[in-house]
């Protein structure tokens, strides 16, 4: 979109108008165009990656799989869509995935409007006329009425954490930014810095293929066996079978999955409890933490029993215990952090060629040319892995240079103060809606398909709104957005998660303010209070 000058030298750059910019082409990114083109609205969306999918074009790593069943982790909008497509298994592998989301991409005729390969560098608002101007990375530049951020709440990864990582020799690789090629491991000395989720799926998959693995651990995490059979074509019969039901289910649970909590944990006998949770374990998917008691996430004392049921069920795993001292968690309470699923994780522990390093203890001083060295020892390595996190739910956005009403900035907001309206705007940047952003439940704590489904509604009955009653702007008054981060801490305080540092805190950040990024209320009792918004005319929002 831009032509050269008369002396046939620097570009010059035109500006096209949208109503609509998109950041981000994936499961987000993907139904927020499918929803603003069927409503008639010229949009287009821009995907940083060099193909659609977002968390699963970029996660591509060894291992890489959903940990919500694959029949839940889907799309709703259409029921003809949901019966021509068929998972493979109960949690499906990267490949899938991004299958997947090219089938949608293909059937709902999308591509045109997707533009890969190209960043958004910068947004500031102008007051005047009451639109947004876009950079792109190529320099190009051009306007919109509105900005949806489907950027991810996980895409932003921490990269440059060492001291020395270019002076390493060997094959480094972040598994947020993996290679398209194939990574060949036979033979070679690796080493996986992280054991959160990701790094625990890449650990699970690499240990039989390498010749040795170390695997560096701040801090050791609370695992759920995964239980992931094939998908018969009875299996797909009845998740087609179920559509409506499945759709209006996902929509009303605590975190947006088919299960839901049982009931109260007070109200059942020890036996009673005992029987739900062996139930709950054997079925293998993350029901053992969302789907048994809410106090789990309430009560310390129950907490504590499905923390020693826990723990009793990791170390019957591990044959040495010098190992299982360092796998299972002592200083925080189940569920009180990210809990992963996992498939012969523990027994990777078992191998005689894979080696826990306690970086708690010995942290790591710097990458060297032929590895890593920690405080006690140098460990000579020809590949390493860093599985080290992001800045989740703030990172993708503060990473862009957002300029809002009065020329602030949203990092500059950020840093004093992590705040959001419902997770779906803020104050002070009108017209700019967010999806997986802090103080909603897509910023961490839900099925993120529901979630960002309801969120992608959300804003699009808004936008439509303000175009049938011509309208042109939008914004949260300041006091709306205090009303919400107040009902937010309120519910974020009773919860025991707030005692456990983790990324869900943004603990993992420097300097980063330390608060519950994600809403806790539950994804029905959100979406209530969304619709209620919409209801009563956008209420406590600015509109002009």
């Amino acid at each position: 979109m831009s032509t050269q000058n008369g002396n046939g030298a620097q570009p010059v750059h035109t500006v096209t108008d949208y109503d609509v910019v998109i950041i981000g082409a994936g499961i987000a990114g993907l139904y927020q165009l499918y929803r603003l083109r069927k409503s008639g609205l010229r949009a287009r969306a821009f995907e940083a990656g060099g193909d659609i999918g977002g968390t699963w074009f970029w996660n591509r790593y060894p291992g890489a799989r959903v940990d919500s069943q694959s029949h839940i982790y889907q799309y709703w909008f259409s029921q003809e869509i949901h019966r021509d497509w068929g998972w493979s298994e109960r949690f499906c592998a990267q490949p899938e995935l991004e299958r997947y989301l090219h089938f949608i991409a293909d059937r709902c005729q999308l591509w045109p409007d997707i533009q890969l390969n190209t960043r958004v560098c910068a947004l500031r608002y102008e007051e005047s006329a009451r639109r947004w101007h876009v950079t792109l990375d190529d320099g190009e530049q051009l306007t919109t009425r509105f900005v949806v951020s489907c950027a991810g709440m996980l895409s932003a990864p921490l990269t440059d954490l060492f001291p020395g990582q270019g002076r390493f020799r060997g094959e480094l690789y972040h598994t947020a930014r993996w290679p398209q090629h194939a990574v060949t491991f036979s033979g070679k000395r690796v080493g996986v810095i992280g054991t959160g989720a990701t790094g625990i799926q890449v650990i699970q998959t690499i240990a039989p293929l390498v010749e040795e693995l170390k695997v560096f651990q701040r801090t050791p995490q609370y695992t759920i066996q995964m239980n992931n059979p094939p998908f018969t074509d009875a299996d797909r019969r009845a998740h087609r079978e179920q559509y409506w039901e499945l759709k209006a289910r996902v929509h009303s649970t605590f975190a947006g999955f088919d299960y839901d909590f049982l009931g109260s944990y007070h109200a059942l006998s020890p036996s009673q409890r005992r029987e739900i949770m062996e139930e709950r374990w054997r079925d293998g998917s993350l029901a053992f933490w969302v789907g048994t008691f809410p106090e789990v996430l309430l009560d310390e004392q129950v907490n504590a029993e499905f923390t020693r049921f826990v723990r009793d069920k990791m170390r019957a795993r591990i044959e040495r215990p010098e190992v299982a001292a360092k796998l299972i968690p002592t200083s925080y309470g189940f569920g009180t952090r990210r809990v992963p699923l996992e498939t012969h994780y523990l027994e990777a522990f078992n191998r005689n060629n894979v080696e826990l390093v306690d970086i708690a203890q010995a942290p790591i001083q710097e990458i060297t040319e032929r590895g890593l060295r920690t405080t006690t020892r140098e460990y000579d390595l020809d590949m390493l892995i860093f599985a080290t996190g992001f800045d989740a739910a703030t990172g993708a956005l503060t990473r862009i240079d957002i300029q809002g009403r009065g020329g602030v900035t949203l990092k500059e907001k950020w840093s004093r103060d992590i705040r959001t309206a419902l997770g779906l705007q803020i104050h002070g940047f009108p017209n700019l809606f967010t999806t997986a952003a802090p103080l909603a439940p897509s910023a961490a704590f839900c099925n993120m398909t529901t979630c960002l489904q309801q969120q992608v509604d959300w804003i699009t009955d808004t936008i439509l709104f303000l175009c049938e009653h011509h309208r042109q702007a939008i914004e949260p008054t300041a006091e709306k957005e205090q009303q919400w981060v107040e009902h937010h801490e309120q519910i974020a305080n009773s919860t025991l998660l707030v005692k456990t540092d983790s990324w869900y805190l943004g603990t993992n950040v420097a300097g980063k303010q330390r608060r519950l990024l994600s809403y806790v209320g539950g994804v029905g009792a959100y979406r209530q209070v969304c619709d209620e918004v919409k209801a009563s005319g956008y209420q406590g929002f600015v509109i002009s």
